[in-house]
């Protein structure tokens, strides 16, 4: 079986994180995985990019973690993709299938509505994940769901609470969604993971998403 984390951030990008690109890398790849998606808060969310840059200035400092990272699982011989993870009032959205180029032509696109938003990134092909739907934080003022505009619901995050989870289950099953499952990893080594695990490798993230549209994987936890 082939083990892939979801959702994971860097330091680099990342105002919450604090373990390295370089370090996730190694430390996934010492935990037996065969890659990791590296989705970074996106700008005007989280992140250390500030304000005051061009377009273009801001999407190159933004994708360093990820560029970062990727350099580092090439020596070690783990497969890194990119993605990230939008926020509008503390909601947050995974989104995959999209690079660099890609966001280098559409510009401003972290002021949109977040209706328009996400009906512009799955127009073009993304697959947008709902991440840990349910969490509750003393900075989100209240739970939004948004059914019709997501493919798939986060629903075992390593790092929140069970009755979360079951909760984002139970979500996805009243609506139909598709599910996900990932460790939401900040800080390197974290008490559990959670994998999704595929029986063939993936080699690019269309293939991630095809996997991940057919419900082709298991969910894996483990120890960290």
């Amino acid at each position: 079986m082939y083990l892939y984390e979801t959702h994971l951030h860097t330091a680099e990008v990342s105002r919450c994180a604090s373990g390295s690109a370089s370090g996730q890398a190694a430390y996934y790849k010492r935990m037996g995985f065969t890659g990791i998606v590296v989705t970074d808060h996106f700008l005007g969310g989280n992140t250390i990019v500030p304000d005051g840059l061009t377009w273009e200035q801001k999407v190159n400092m933004f994708c360093k973690g990820y560029e970062l990272a990727a350099e580092e699982g090439e020596k070690l011989g783990l497969d890194v993709f990119f993605a990230w993870e939008y926020t509008y009032m503390g909601i947050d959205f995974l989104t995959y299938g999209l690079n660099k180029a890609w966001l280098l032509d559409h510009p401003d696109i972290d002021k949109l509505f977040i209706n328009d938003y996400l009906d512009l990134v799955r127009n073009e092909g993304a697959f947008v994940v709902h991440a840990h739907p349910f969490r509750e934080e003393a900075y989100i003022p209240v739970i939004q769901l948004m059914p019709r505009r997501v493919d798939a619901v986060e629903t075992i995050n390593a790092e929140r609470k069970d009755f979360e989870n079951r909760l984002a289950a139970k979500y996805a099953e009243a609506y139909g969604l598709k599910i996900s499952a990932g460790s939401d990893n900040h800080h390197g080594v974290q008490e559990s993971l959670c994998a999704i695990g595929t029986d063939k490798k993936l080699e690019t993230i269309a293939d991630f998403i095809s996997v991940m549209r057919s419900s082709a994987f298991e969910i894996v936890r483990m120890p960290g």
